[in-house]
């Protein structure tokens, strides 16, 4: 009967005290967070609960796993897998951890900086070198760590990590292409280029930076839909950034209309259906016009706005408001297609006459 109750007590109490010590940090945390509403961070540091109870169930057990005395053939390689065990959830806790101090930092400056450019260039920062924390650092030394673990691998391990140049040089050649874009996204987060949340116009398409990774970097469209491309074009090729030096921008429209049509009078109806409009921060606005053509001329209408979202609202309801507004008061303003009767008749002859010689 000790053969079997003396590894069943010893898993239970393992356990046991694993889950006491696990409610006792959460208890702690919770202690923190209603002694000081200001900060996050307890609260953030939560989530990392999960994973540190599976590290410290799995590193008691392969302590007093000795105390089982169960003497099974296989007791290195249950010790090696609760130790493999112990690895892992120390890599996930590491990154969990990571995530809360990170996102606590960004809710601090947030709350102290009230320029929405700094904290999206922050935000693109430590998400990046989030990833690079995860993907380099915590996957490498967990797997080289897992490797060194068992006997049979540990020649592996180390024929690995002294072929490291080898490999690098091969890998290098071999994923240009992923390398680069590693790089470049590096750049960015740290060259303040693009940031998540900047207004930008790519391939004809305007949105959003909704997300940035070492591989690439998604656009959310006006409508909706999502432009992925590698983070390495936005080094290579040019692009507009509405949110490069401030989220004001200057919203224009273009109006093709007649000779006949009454510049001033349209210049008053646009300062008066802009004084009316939220989206004008009423730092500028004007109307001009700005080209001539043998049958029309071009007007343009400029107007100052808060942000990108709002150039756009106001871009859309101006251009329909003039074209209403002349429509129902000068319609003779609005552009005219010359037209000419076919049957070649002289551009001097009365439309009467034409009319008659058609017929």
């Amino acid at each position: 009967m000790e053969e079997f109750f003396r590894p069943l007590i010893v898993v239970l109490v393992t356990m046991a005290i694993t889950v006491s010590a696990g409610l006792l940090v959460d208890r702690v945390l919770r202690y923190a967070a209603r002694r000081d509403p200001g900060t996050h961070l307890p609260t953030l540091l939560r989530r990392a609960q999960l994973p540190l109870q599976v590290l410290l169930g799995t590193a008691a057990l392969h302590l007093t796993y000795p105390l089982a005395h169960l003497d099974l053939r296989q007791d290195v390689v249950i010790r090696n897998i609760l130790a493999t065990a112990a690895i892992l959830a120390a890599a996930w806790l590491v990154v969990r951890v990571a995530d809360a101090v990170a996102e606590n930092l960004l809710r601090r400056y947030a709350e102290r900086t009230s320029e929405t450019s700094r904290v999206r260039q922050l935000r693109t920062q430590l998400g990046l070198v989030r990833r690079v924390i995860t993907s380099v650092l915590v996957v490498t030394t967990a797997a080289v760590a897992i490797l060194l673990l068992f006997p049979g691998l540990r020649t592996l391990g180390t024929s690995l990590l002294a072929s490291a140049g080898v490999i690098g040089i091969i890998a290098g050649v071999a994923a240009q292409s992923t390398l680069s874009n590693l790089m470049a996204g590096l750049q960015i987060a740290f060259g303040d280029s693009v940031k998540i949340g900047d207004t930008v116009v790519v391939e004809g398409e305007w949105g959003t930076v909704e997300e940035i990774t070492l591989a690439f970097l998604t656009v959310r469209i006006w409508d909706d839909r999502r432009l992925t491309m590698p983070v390495s074009y936005f080094n290579s090729k040019p692009y507009e950034n509405w949110s490069r030096g401030g989220p004001q921008v200057t919203g224009t429209v273009l109006l093709h209309l007649d000779y006949s049509t009454p510049i001033p009078i349209l210049r008053d109806h646009l300062h008066d259906y802009l004084r009316g409009r939220p989206e004008w921060d009423r730092r500028s606005w004007s109307l001009l016009v700005t080209d001539s053509t043998p049958v029309d001329i071009v007007v343009r209408a400029a107007m100052s706005t808060a942000n990108a979202d709002d150039a756009w609202t106001l871009r859309c309801a101006v251009r329909e408001e003039l074209l209403t507004w002349l429509g129902r008061h000068h319609p003779n303003a609005l552009p005219k297609i010359p037209t000419a009767l076919v049957g070649g008749r002289d551009a001097t002859m009365p439309l009467d006459r034409a009319e008659a010689t058609v017929r």
